[in-house]
């Protein structure tokens, strides 16, 4: 008898934040709600016991009261954006822009946070035991043992995370602009590509692929992060910011731009030049040496050679094009 994989995942349970909005025979689509914003998750049923579902995510935060499906394997590519989450061992890591997770959704419960406040990606799951009947019934070509599968990236339940891999993401690419009307069809022979190419991956040939951190360390980080953005007319240098944290300034560096993205020196500068660009649009009876002014710039030359190198044009021809439009 053929089971329901969105029945399974029901029963697991998403949260009391999750709801869906919408449904259509093979696909359905949830929101997930927060007072930071809100996300989307569209699922389709690709094969019994498979599914495959698109994140869009537009918040900073939220509570994951997912719970595991039983048995299952999911792998997770990041598309846009950043998202954090706690290892197995209680540390915290980060997903980015090309990098792929496996695991078995062990550590999936708790506060989830988004650095960058967006998030973009695939997840393809597998309720492994009804999965495997699947995979045999509908894919007879493919020797493909499941939990073989799972224990050569998963072993001892960890996560596993994989750098930016060329092969992998051609192969995630393909997969956001699939027209309507082929979809289920296509994803059903991408799930069977998909399947090969880990088989053929060698786990041993990636060492560490992102690092980890310490829960309290990475608050920290944060608190500097708040410091910046409610400061913005103050100019702080990674020696003050150390001080200020407790971090010296070598790991303060490799810890902001684990979390952020970005070094910090070019996260202030690009955060004060976003601020100026708004201040010119909104407000265009301040000149531009006052916004430089406010922005912790006492030298207008150095204000406007920062601008045009974020925005990529001066400060005085960014305001005139948008009076032009």
């Amino acid at each position: 008898m053929k089971s329901d994989i969105f029945d399974a995942l029901d029963k697991a349970g998403f949260g009391s934040n999750v709801h869906e909005i919408a449904a259509d025979g093979e696909c359905r689509v949830l929101r997930i709600d927060d007072e930071s914003g809100e996300g989307f998750m569209t699922l389709y049923r690709v094969f019994d016991g498979i599914y495959l579902m698109y994140n869009d995510f537009h918040m900073n935060h939220c509570v994951s009261e997912y719970h595991n499906a039983d048995t299952v394997l999911c792998i997770d590519h990041c598309r846009e954006g950043r998202i954090e989450h706690e290892s197995s061992l209680g540390e915290r890591y980060y997903m980015e822009a090309g990098d792929l997770r496996i695991d078995h959704r062990l550590h999936h419960e708790g506060l989830v946070e988004l650095p960058l406040s967006h998030y973009h990606g695939i997840t393809i799951g597998f309720l492994q035991e009804i999965a495997q009947i699947s995979i045999r019934r509908e894919m007879p070509f493919l020797s493909i043992d499941l939990n073989m599968l799972g224990d050569k990236f998963c072993s001892e339940k960890k996560e596993y995370l994989l750098r930016t891999n060329e092969t992998l993401n051609t192969f995630f690419s393909q997969l956001y602009h699939v027209p309507k009307a082929m979809r289920i069809d296509y994803f059903r022979v991408k799930i069977a590509e998909l399947l090969l190419l880990l088989t053929d991956i060698d786990t041993a040939a990636y060492s560490e692929q992102r690092l980890y951190f310490p829960a309290s360390q990475i608050a920290k980080i944060k608190e500097i992060h708040s410091l910046i953005t409610s400061r913005p007319d103050k100019i702080f240098t990674v020696k003050e910011l150390s001080e200020i944290s407790g971090i010296p300034p070598a790991s303060l560096r490799k810890m902001f731009k684990a979390v952020y993205g970005t070094p910090v020196y070019q996260f202030i500068k690009s955060y004060k030049m976003k601020a100026a660009a708004e201040i010119l649009i909104s407000d265009r009876r301040i000149n531009i040496a006052d916004i430089a002014q406010r922005l912790g710039y006492d030298n207008a030359s150095k204000f406007s050679a920062a601008f045009r190198d974020v925005m990529g044009v001066s400060p005085q021809n960014y305001r005139n094009r948008q009076e032009d439009i």
